[in-house]
């Protein structure tokens, strides 16, 4: 898993070494209308300190709890039989959350992006010249592909390199049947890896973007925004939370790690919301700096989640030998996919 751990360090690396550039373009320019979009962000009746830090306070809680409850059910409930990684339950519920996680993407973190990176308080040269979003997501996109491939690529020459020593050590004919489970063995290695791989390319993603709506909230004093974010936020943690989960599940994670991962999701967007409260003075929502910086790593978290959902979950479920073999069954799939992608898109006419 070495190899593995570089990529995921070279994604994050590069995605705060682009965010660093960007922020540098962004200190360097003048802008004239910086105060005009200051001052239009708080002229909204909506906009009230002291009423928005209780909602801030409620949110911290409510989007914890939902959090918890969201990625620890799948973990909790392994010892139920009805509910393990190889029944037609948690493949329908696995999909219904694949499907929320492909409308985060789309439907909330790319807008956000494209609403950030084209706002009238930076320049229109460069950003309203060239689709920076969409450039950015792409490039997330293919770098999480990178790490996919060259993951699968190490794993399969470890997998090589041991069949060759069983050829050698092994005599033909009588042992047949040892190198043929030696080769089942090995295939079940790298379809775990490969589930390894997918959980924590997931995370990143969905780590990236938690941080990015806790610290808007945080930093927002508009009450009214706020109070519909917490009931979109809690549904969205909770069903992101079950597919980030059940990812967990399949990777077969110690308790150590699949804890681990538990906490940075379960943490991420309250620690975003509380950091945003503490920079709220110093931070502003609508300054070049933070536009840019806040739509880059949108843009990288949609281009990521966006290949994980269609590549990783939804691809390899709809095209594996359980869905393939099973018309009813795949079907019930794809209403679990509509159910999850439908729901997170109302979600966002408030969020």
């Amino acid at each position: 898993m070495a190899s593995s751990h570089q990529l995921y360090k070279f994604i994050t690396i590069a995605i705060l070494f682009l965010s660093f550039i960007l922020t540098s373009l962004a200190e360097n320019t003048e802008l004239a209308s910086d105060n005009q979009c200051k001052s239009e962000s708080r002229a909204s009746f909506c906009h009230n300190n002291k009423e928005s830090k209780k909602l801030k306070f409620i949110a911290i809680a409510s989007i914890l709890v939902a959090s918890i409850v969201g990625v620890s059910l799948p973990l909790l409930t392994r010892g139920v039989p009805a509910l393990g990684p190889d029944r037609d339950l948690f493949v329908v519920v696995k999909a219904l959350a694949s499907g929320v996680i492909l409308a985060t993407g789309y439907m909330h973190v790319l807008p956000d992006s494209f609403y950030e990176l084209n706002s009238p308080c930076l320049p229109k040269n460069p950003w309203r010249k060239f689709p920076f979003t969409t450039f950015i997501a792409m490039i997330s996109a293919l770098i999480t592909l990178m790490v996919d491939s060259y993951a699968m690529s190490w794993q399969k020459k470890r997998i090589l390199k041991s069949q060759a020593n069983v050829v050698e050590t092994l005599e033909d004919g009588s042992n047949e049947m040892e190198r043929n489970n030696e080769t089942k063995v090995d295939d079940a290695k790298s379809q775990l890896i490969r589930h390894q791989v997918i959980a924590q390319v997931l995370e990143l993603g969905i780590v990236v973007h938690s941080v990015v709506i806790g610290l808007a909230m945080g930093a927002s004093d508009n009450k009214c925004t706020i109070r519909s974010l917490i009931a979109a936020l809690c549904f969205h943690q909770l069903f992101e939370g079950m597919g980030l989960g059940g990812c967990i599940l399949q990777a077969q994670y110690g308790a150590k790690i699949s804890g681990t991962m538990v906490f940075f999701f379960s943490v991420t967007t309250p620690s975003g919301i509380a950091l945003g409260m503490l920079l709220q003075t110093v931070y502003s929502p609508s300054s070049p700096t933070a536009l840019i910086v806040v739509g880059v790593l949108n843009a990288c978290s949609a281009g990521l989640l966006n290949y994980m959902a269609l590549v990783d979950l939804l691809g390899a479920d709809f095209f594996g030998p359980k869905l393939q073999g099973n018309m009813k069954l795949q079907t019930l799939a794809y209403v679990g996919v509509f159910l999850g992608a439908g729901g997170m898109s109302l979600m966002a006419k408030w969020a």
